[in-house]
């Protein structure tokens, strides 16, 4: 997942943005899930979410067993959107989102090996801060009232576009380092092949660039992730 996390918000832009930035940055765990739903419902409507009958959703359905059906508490939600980008997303409502260009780069084990990395995320807490990131530097800033009055005047666009830049956040190394070993102890949990983590990142560190899933990201850089993946493997842990 370009926008910077809260962690790196700089706290004089925040400032500048008004009283609605640090409304933004105090939201509770139920304004996000919140959020997240009318953020995923936006980016629903604005994309080609592929029918049950599509061979992608087939797959997926398969490629999900033994996967988590729900993400900190929630119901997953797993739907694929009919885009070349590569890409995949999850939100603490339980919305996870997977792009056909993804799918047709890797085979299933690299697949899941996304879908734990974007679950993480969630699970470790990375995407609460990505969202208040994200509701700070996006129109919310010029509603008024409180956080969670903020929510409640979420216009379509105004949903759109928290989407947009949640789904553009860029994770410090210690999350997506954090994120890839909870991807790691997943599949390890489920019994599932851990190799696809490892042959994922590969193929990213040919790709290059940081833009579409946080797991494109180059810090660090896909090889060393990827070498990291394959010690853990090595070493039976």
């Amino acid at each position: 997942m370009g926008c910077k996390a809260v962690s790196k918000m700089d706290t004089d832009a925040l400032m500048g943005a008004g009283g609605s930035a640090y409304q933004a940055m105090s939201l509770t765990d139920a304004d996000v899930v919140t959020m997240s739903n009318e953020s995923c419902a936006a980016m629903d409507k604005q994309s080609q979410v592929a029918p049950a009958s599509s061979p992608y959703t087939q797959r997926l359905t398969r490629a999900i067993r033994g996967m988590p059906d729900t993400v900190n508490g929630k119901k997953a939600d797993y739907k694929v959107y009919m885009t070349k980008e590569v890409n995949a997303w999850a939100m603490a409502n339980g919305c996870i989102r997977v792009y056909s260009g993804l799918m047709d780069l890797m085979n299933d084990d690299e697949l899941r090996g996304v879908i734990g990395h974007e679950i993480g995320h969630v699970a470790l807490g990375h995407t609460k801060g990505a969202m208040q990131a994200a509701a700070a530097a996006s129109a919310l800033r010029g509603a008024s009232g409180s956080a969670g009055g903020v929510i409640g005047q979420l216009s379509q666009s105004q949903a759109g576009e928290l989407a947009e830049k949640f789904i553009n956040a860029q994770f410090s190394q210690t999350q997506e380092s954090a994120a890839d070993d909870y991807s790691f102890d997943l599949l390890t949990q489920a019994k599932l092949e851990r190799k696809g983590l490892v042959t994922a990142f590969q193929k990213l560190a040919k790709l290059g660039g940081s833009s579409g899933s946080s797991m494109m990201s180059s810090h660090p850089p896909s090889a060393e992730r990827a070498a990291r993946m394959q010690k853990r493997i090595d070493a039976g842990k």
